[in-house]
């Protein structure tokens, strides 16, 4: 199968790239090469290389930020989807596209889960270009697959453990506060990846969940990921107000994976399972990056 992968160099991308490669042809442009928020560029992507399937791990994903860069988390999260969206209808190829818990406020009381055909009501700039990223392309992609998950964690890019770390192993920094009123399910990327060859591999179209089992604070992960690593560091529990934030964060970003294990899809395991594998699989990459600089140059840090 020839797939279109967009978004190749993010958090995501790169753990698709590397488990659809051995059974598909992929070809993943840079933002320099394919720019998916001009439609011309688009046309011409998928005219030359014919794809079967193009997916869509591109987004303007940093939340604070969408909030004040409000044309450019337009233009990536909406315009983008959209112009796949119209290239892939013309070609009569499915499109996949990647979104998220944010589309929900997040109100329901824990742990009851988000399901997929709960009503969106997003708190944020990003969740509502999210949602709009959504619904362009169920309007405009007759043949679509839509997958939302959370909490989304791996070894390429920035995202919540890799700073819990850098704040664990520096020695300034004398306790780490965490939210504690903050409800999801952390989720591999790697272990995403796996589910959406699953879901290409079954055929499968339509809106489907897709996070790891299980749910916890965030407070929860940071501990157990630093007990994991085996990394000692004071962890307080606290609530979102003391962090207040540009952009409103769901305080609920349970999602219930309904429709995979109703279609006898479901890949995704309890969240802890997976978070004790990444760790044992990256222990001594993750430490090694997160050592501060004037450790690195003295030669010193933790144990591997």
């Amino acid at each position: 199968m020839k797939i279109l992968l967009t978004g190749g160099g993010g958090l995501l991308g790169r753990e698709c790239l590397v488990v659809l490669s051995d059974s598909h042809e992929i070809w993943a442009p840079g933002r320099k090469d394919l720019d998916i928020t001009s439609s011309s560029q688009v046309e011409g992507a998928v005219s030359v290389f014919r794809p079967q399937v193009i997916l869509n791990c591109a987004a303007f994903s940093h939340v604070d930020r969408c909030e004040t860069e409000r044309e450019e988390a337009y233009r990536t999260n909406v315009l983008g989807p959209r112009n796949l969206a119209r290239a892939a209808a013309r070609r009569g190829c499915l499109l996949v596209h990647i979104s998220t818990d944010y589309v929900f406020d997040g109100q329901k009381p824990p742990p009851m889960p988000y399901l997929e055909g709960d009503a969106p009501a997003p708190l944020s700039y990003y969740g509502q270009t999210k949602l709009e990223g959504e619904r362009a392309v169920q309007e405009e992609a007759p043949r679509h697959l839509i997958v939302r998950t959370a909490w989304l964690y791996g070894k390429g890019g920035q995202n919540f453990l890799k700073l819990i770390l850098r704040l664990a192993l520096d020695p300034e920094v004398p306790e780490i506060r965490v939210v504690a009123d903050q409800f999801g399910s952390p989720t591999w990327s790697y272990r995403l990846a796996h589910q959406l060859a699953r879901l290409l591999a079954a055929g499968a179209e339509g809106l489907f969940h897709a996070s790891a089992e299980g749910y916890c604070t965030r407070y929860e992960q940071a501990v157990f990921f630093l007990s994991q690593l085996g990394v000692v560091k004071k962890v307080k529990p606290c609530p979102s107000r003391d962090f207040p934030a540009p952009a409103p964060r769901p305080l609920n970003s349970i999602l219930e994976n309904g429709r995979l294990k109703a279609a006898g899809l479901n890949l995704m395991r309890p969240w802890q399972e997976d978070l004790a594998a990444f760790v044992a699989a990256f222990r001594a990459d993750l430490l090694r990056e997160a050592r501060p600089p004037e450790t690195k140059r003295k030669g010193g840090g933790p144990s591997r």
